[in-house]
């Protein structure tokens, strides 16, 4: 890996006006990053990767390169691109170890940040360096989110979200697991306990229903909560996923791996159409599984999936037999908070309302990521809480 990380940015040409870092959402300098490679300086290419994105050692793992960074690389006219991930991996993974912060100073202000994804985790990050007293509530045992709890370990190791935990802990962060904030304590609840501001950042986990006979069947089930602990489950052999996004792929691949060994990937459209990644059905292709094109979910029975032709011969029905089915359609938020709290306005699906900085319509209290914009990817959460975290301190300013 320190090999390829080097001979990457050796490769890099350190354009004058990087394609890549235009196309990178939180404009990672990677020519500076290959320079600082090329000589020697792994300690100083962490500390400036870290400090324009604190969930750079994640994003160099999952994030779509080829629609961001490696996807703009000048190098993609005449040959390959320059294979970023591998020397932000190398780098960000080095510095998560050594890094070795302290807050700037202490601010006598309090913040409670609702969620532990990709979202909570970078303002807990940025609010604890600037000396605030911050306590992160998620009602997981575990930190990560969607991190931990809906990206397979294959793609994502558990070990690092457990490495990020340690720094958090490090500069003051309170970490209160298995609290749901919502049912029982409340925002108000929040505030009276004198919490000066409040950031929202629940992500989406309310999978979303395909609404045809037989979804309530012992033998469904939803990706979002498959891919939360795969272990419980017991699949059998055929399993039949509807849906094709990056979620999909990761429930086949997962289930490939837990010993079910006939997986096949339903989608109503065709593989032009596909909404998943080019890299992420290619990997699934290679583990195993199936596609199958232009046929859409009418039923579930106890034998399978029953199904119509979108395509030529319209109308025409058929069964793909499984011994579960996977319903991997997307997902919204949950309401727990908002049903319990006033002020916070959301839109015709669910999503919470906020300005482009994070504001919500309630005074004090601010949201970003997934629950805001809808499942997105991680750098762009990171991307919105950087704004987040900069309106939520000239707020705290003037309380």
């Amino acid at each position: 890996m320190s090999q390829h990380a080097i001979s990457e940015a050796e490769r890099c040409l350190k354009c004058k006006k990087p394609l890549c870092v235009e196309g990178c959402p939180v404009s990672t300098d990677i020519p500076e990053m290959a320079r600082k490679i090329v000589e020697g300086n792994i300690a100083d290419a962490g500390k400036m990767l870290f400090e324009n994105n604190p969930l750079s050692v994640v994003c160099a793992l999952i994030c779509p390169h080829e629609n961001q960074c490696e996807g703009h690389c000048i190098l993609n006219k005449k040959q390959r691109p320059i294979h970023v991930s591998s020397m932000e991996r190398y780098v960000s993974d080095f510095y998560l170890t050594r890094m070795d912060y302290t807050p700037e100073k202490h601010m006598d202000k309090r913040i409670a940040i609702i969620g532990s994804g990709p979202a909570g985790i970078t303002l807990s990050y940025l609010m604890a360096l600037k000396g605030y007293e911050v306590t992160l509530f998620d009602n997981h045992d575990k930190i990560g989110g969607v991190l931990r709890y809906g990206i397979p370990e294959f793609r994502l190791p558990n070990s690092i979200l457990d490495r990020i935990k340690v720094k958090l802990e490090s500069l003051g962060v309170s970490i209160r697991p298995n609290t749901l904030i919502g049912p029982n304590i409340t925002l108000d609840d929040l505030m009276e306990d004198g919490y000066d501001a409040v950031f929202v950042g629940t992500g989406v986990w309310k999978p979303n229903r395909i609404k045809i006979k037989g979804e309530t069947r012992g033998n469904v089930h939803f990706a979002v909560d498959y891919l939360k602990n795969p272990s419980v489950y017991n699949l059998g052999k055929k399993v039949v996923i509807i849906g094709a996004g990056n979620v999909a792929m990761d429930v086949a691949r997962t289930s490939l791996r837990r010993g079910s060994n006939d997986v096949t990937i339903v989608y109503r459209k065709g593989e032009d159409s596909l909404p998943a990644l080019k890299e992420e059905v290619s990997y699934a292709k290679l583990d195993g599984a199936q596609f199958e094109f232009y046929k859409q979910p009418v039923e579930i029975t106890k034998d399978g999936l029953v199904y119509k032709e979108t395509s030529e011969g319209e109308g025409k029905t058929g069964m793909i037999e499984a011994d579960s089915i996977i319903i991997a359609i997307g997902q919204g938020p949950q309401k727990n908070i908002v049903m319990t709290s006033k002020g916070i306005r959301l839109d015709n699906v669910g999503l919470v309302v906020t300005d482009e900085c994070g504001r919500t319509d309630r005074k004090g209290v601010f949201a970003a990521g997934d629950v805001v914009s809808g499942a997105k990817t991680v750098v762009e959460a990171v991307k919105y809480t950087k704004l987040t975290a900069k309106a939520m301190e000239e707020y705290l300013w003037t309380v």
